[in-house]
Formats: C-alpha cells, structure tokens, sequence
C-alpha cells in the first residue's frame, strides 16, 4: 500500500465554532485556491490505498466540535464520489459538529429522471448516498437541472457560474451580441443571460441519434452579422456545443464563443473545439482541466466558492453573490 496526504483549512472565528476545509484527492488544486483566497495555513489527512485500489480515508487532525467542509467534485470514476462519502462517514464518526459537501460538479446529474422505462435515476441515488453518509449541508454549483436541489433531504446552497462568466463577458466589449443556447434544454440559463445583459436570446433544436451523438440541428432566431456567445451546462464530447458553433457561422454570424460551466471533455473533445468555428471557449474550473485545447480559457471559481464558505460559516445570506439565477 502507498499513502498519500490531503491538505485542509482550518479557520477560527469569535462566538463560532471552529472551521476547517478539507480537500478530496482530484479537488486538491480548488482547495489550494480557496486557501490562498482565505488567506489560511493549510493542514492535513490521509488517505490510504491498499494494492487492490481500496483506500481509507483518515483525519490527521483533532475535528472534534468543527465545522468541516469537504471539497470534491463527483465526476466518473466513481472513486471521486466514494472518496467524498468516506470523508463524510470519517467525519462524523470524529464527532465533527457538521459535514459541509463542496461540490463544485456534482456528477451523474445528467440521469435526473425516468426517460424511458427500467433505468435509473442517478442524481437521486447519489443524494441518497451522500445523506446516508450524514451530510448536514451541500454546496454546489450549475446542476444540470435545478430540481435536483429537491432530491435531498438537506440544505443545498446552488451557486452559480454566472458570477464569473458576466464579468468576462462584458470585459469583451462585443457589439451587435446575442446570447444562444446549443439545445432547448437550456433556454431557461440562456435567457437569465439574455435578460440581465439586455440582448437577443437564440435558440438551436437538436435530435438526437443516441447519447453523445446530434443527428440534425435548426437555428431559431436570427445570428446574422451578430456576436454570439453559446451557454451551456456541461461539455462532455463537444459534439453538440461544437455542431450549433458551426450552424450559427453557416447562418452567417461574425463570431461565436461558448460558455461552459463544467468541463467535461471526453475524447475526442478538445480536438472538435479546435476544429470548429468557435473564436473561444469558456470554462470553470469546477472540474480539473489536463486538456490540450488551445481554444479554450479557464475562469477560476474558487473565489465564488471561498466566498460561499465564509458566508455559511457566518450565517450570512450567499443570495448577494448571484449575478443572475
């Protein structure tokens, strides 16, 4: 067996209990950034792996009486998401005052429903799994769907991308701009856009073949001689983010540029998005990024996050950070 260290961060504050932040193994990189937005020393966990790829996971550090936030993304492998829920299950156990999930992508919430008939719905399953570990509370942000806040049984703060996306957008300074969303899914966050920065909203239609694959695509609205900045959720295999870029170009738009707000990228991705008309694509950081995609710019979330961390802990309301809902 091998080991390896996870940092924390620990914060203490008048007339309130005493805080401290833990990092999941493929979150470690946010939790840095968080700390050096706090201004805080960093402590320590283990996690202990054994040769056939089970792990333990322990607190180096007393959590007696703390409250302790855990930040980890969920995305596949599923390891990400048993690391967060023994994390969970050793800090109650340590008698910790309250278990605080920082989730900056919470994984699977793509299943959110019964589509067809006999399958699963994911979303549900993993809120279920995090509440049996004992969460008291969850952070997170852009779900896939906004009624997967209902799945569980415990507080979630969902914050938003927006806070950062704005901001750039409008360091842009583009003229004649439209805001457009890849499928009709996603009108709803499209047109929060489309609302808060005072321009057209345009739609595209898409069918499907099968999961990952768009087989025809129809622009609603009109992009010509326009700037166009694409929202969207989630970009997995760039097939459908990539096909309306190049639809919006066809339909003669002056440049097209994608937000995303969870980086996704499997194979063949990063290649489509170089290959395709977009002049730019956006991310968060919510999920850590070690493609080669030379289109892409990556907007740290961390600061919206450390943010969200302070106000909980204070028992301040986090509702003045949204930019937009």
């Amino acid at each position: 067996m091998h080991y390896r260290f996870i940092t924390s961060i620990n914060i203490m504050s008048d007339n309130l209990p005493p805080f401290k932040v833990f990092s999941g193994t493929k979150s470690h990189y946010m939790a840095e950034e968080i700390c050096r937005d706090l201004n805080v020393p960093l402590g320590k966990m283990n996690i202990q792996y054994f040769a056939d790829g089970e792990f333990e996971v322990s607190f180096e550090e007393s959590i007696r009486g703390c409250e302790v936030y855990l930040v980890q993304s969920t995305f596949p492998n599923t390891d990400n998401l048993m690391e967060l829920l023994l994390m969970i299950d050793a800090a109650k156990r340590a008698s910790a005052r309250s278990t605080i999930a920082v989730i900056p992508y919470f994984g699977w919430a793509r299943q959110d429903r019964k589509d067809k008939p006999r399958v699963s719905i994911a979303a549900k399953l993993v809120a279920d799994l995090l509440s049996a570990a004992g969460v008291d509370r969850v952070i997170t942000m852009d779900l896939h769907a906004d009624q997967i806040q209902g799945f569980f049984d415990v507080p979630v703060d969902h914050l938003y991308a927006s806070s950062v996306f704005i901001p750039y957008i409008q360091s842009l300074n583009l003229d004649n701009l439209v805001i457009a969303t890849p499928d009709v899914g996603g009108a709803k966050r499209a047109n929060s856009y489309s609302k808060y920065l005072d321009v057209p909203l345009v739609l595209c239609h898409k069918q499907r073949a099968k999961a990952n694959v768009v087989a025809a695509m129809t622009v609603i609205g009109d992009v010509k001689d326009k700037n166009v900045i694409l929202i969207d959720d989630m970009v997995d295999t760039a097939g459908t983010i990539t096909k309306a870029a190049n639809l919006m170009m066809e339909n003669g738009a002056k440049s097209v540029r994608a937000l995303c707000s969870h980086a996704i990228l499997s194979d063949p991705a990063s290649e489509r998005i170089d290959n395709c008309a977009l002049t730019e694509m956006i991310f968060t950081n919510s999920i850590p990024f070690n493609k080669t995609c030379h289109k892409a710019t990556i907007l740290s979330v961390a600061r919206l996050f450390a943010d969200t961390i302070r106000r909980v802990h204070s028992n301040e309301s986090i509702s003045s950070q949204y930019l937009i809902k």
